[in-house]
């Protein structure tokens, strides 16, 4: 009898413990905002800049697989950090039909932007059904255009001395990094907006050297704890979400994501990075990068 009530109380107990972990996980988790703060060390940072943020904010996703009145939120939570830059780095949209479109012109009226200049640049997402609706992604671009976004397709601009190049996404309609990347001034501060992480692997960089700021991972959503997560849309697995330091003088930064895919969220907050330029400053042969 002992033995019966025990098992009985243990499926009850974990049956509730079940439960209390998928609400969690559904209805708390995916709209708790983490403002992640990061040193970004910058070669050749202009005196000017130096203590200077840039924010950046990746895959909003507003459509209809989550309350995208979290975004709009977000946004005007993330205006208080008054920035000096912004960087959107792409999927603005989960994609449907016009819908998201008229969707996506409500939350921006509320965009947050930087006192020294705001860029962007699309996703995969961003480009429709497929990936391969131009006249998608040039509404989106219309949109941020008229909430004083300029949106980077494989250019650049130059702002007080630092390079801030745009490279068009990885899976959509165009995606022609090489002749940007080539025309970059490694004498100057350098960043690059990628959403696709898995460009860094692709034989493109050159002699670039500098800072690549991504997306498009959400850092998988779901993770267990001292586990990888157990899905993430880039070949290269290790591209989950954080600081990489890669080959020949370049940093790659993974922001876990704003939006989300589905409305499911464990051990992977919803983020907003805030980076503070800086020097470049090495300890030990590795750049210092941790507020």
């Amino acid at each position: 009898m002992q033995r019966r009530k025990f098992i009985k109380n243990s499926i009850l107990g974990g049956l509730g413990v079940g439960i209390l972990g998928g609400l969690y996980s559904w209805k708390i988790e995916p709209f708790w905002l983490d403002f992640n703060k990061v040193r970004m060390p910058l070669k050749n940072l202009p005196e000017n800049l130096i203590g200077k943020t840039l924010m950046q904010i990746s895959d909003l996703h507003v459509g209809n697989r989550f309350d995208y009145n979290f975004i709009t939120e977000s946004l005007i939570e993330a205006q208080s950090y008054n920035p000096d830059f912004v960087v959107y780095t792409g999927d603005f949209v989960s994609y449907e039909n016009y819908e998201q479109i008229e969707q996506l012109k409500t939350v921006m009226k509320n965009a947050t932007l930087g006192s020294i200049g705001t860029y962007a640049i699309l996703g995969n997402h961003d480009y429709g059904k497929n990936w391969a609706e131009q006249e998608v992604a040039d509404s989106i671009v219309n949109v941020l255009t008229e909430n004083k976004i300029k949106v980077l397709s494989n250019s650049k601009v130059n702002i007080r001395g630092l390079n801030i190049i745009g490279l068009d996404d990885y899976w959509g309609l165009n995606f022609k990094p090489h002749e940007i990347l080539k025309s970059v001034d490694n004498n100057s501060s350098n960043i690059v907006l990628c959403h696709n992480p898995d460009v860094c692997d692709l034989n493109i960089w050159g002699n670039y050297k500098g800072w690549i700021l991504s997306g498009h991972t959400h850092g998988g959503q779901v993770k267990a704890p001292f586990l990888d997560p157990f899905i993430v849309p880039v070949k290269n697995k290790r591209y989950t979400s954080g600081i990489f330091n890669l080959s020949e003088g370049r940093e790659l930064y993974i922001n876990r994501a704003l939006g989300h895919l589905w409305q499911v969220r464990f051990n992977v907050r919803p983020e907003i990075t805030l980076f503070e330029l800086d020097r470049d400053i090495k300890k030990n042969g590795k750049i210092v990068n941790n507020l």
